[in-house]
């Protein structure tokens, strides 16, 4: 994809409607290291968390999307990995593109009210991907934002507004 076409999507991406966004969406610093809460042990939290976060990326990183997404292989493969432990279905939902300068894997979401650690499945083609819950303001009909990372590792196109099923770990 040449730099113009990804700076396009980055831009449409921005554009999702306000009955989507909020203007409390993106999370301070403070709330990405919020507690987790989750029925996991403190161990399987810290391990679940080294694949689901990673670094935003650098200021000058803005030319396409490999460059924005500062994932590792390793969280890559780990991400996609078949769960290890019971999850619970919260429900599904319509995914958007992200702020893409936010790295990691995560799923910003009014099917939660807490953050947590959970998974992320595309039914159309049952891909799916370890990420973080965060609490998104709106109703539960509301649509979600998915990380350019786990969007990718989902396989859907960052334009696409696919409905994806969400679960709770």
């Amino acid at each position: 994809m040449s730099t113009p076409a990804v700076l396009a999507t980055l831009a449409l991406a921005a554009c999702t409607p306000a009955a989507v966004t909020t203007t409390q969406d993106r999370p301070a610093a403070a709330d990405r290291a919020a507690p987790i809460e989750t029925a996991l042990t403190p161990e399987q939290v810290a391990a679940a968390t080294a694949i689901t976060r990673a670094p935003a990326p650098r200021a000058a990183a803005r030319a396409s999307a490999a460059q924005m997404d500062t994932t590792t292989a390793e969280q890559k493969a780990a991400a996609a990995q078949a769960p290890q432990a019971a999850e619970t279905r919260l429900g599904t939902t319509i995914a958007s593109l992200g702020d893409p300068t936010e790295g990691g894997f995560w799923i910003k979401t009014p099917l939660v009210s807490a953050r947590g650690i959970g998974r992320i499945v595309n039914p159309a083609n049952g891909k799916s991907a370890k990420v973080d819950l965060i609490p998104l303001d709106g109703p539960a009909s509301g649509g979600s934002q998915v990380s350019l990372p786990a969007l990718q590792l989902i396989g859907v196109s960052l334009t696409d507004l696919p409905t994806i099923e969400v679960f709770r770990s």
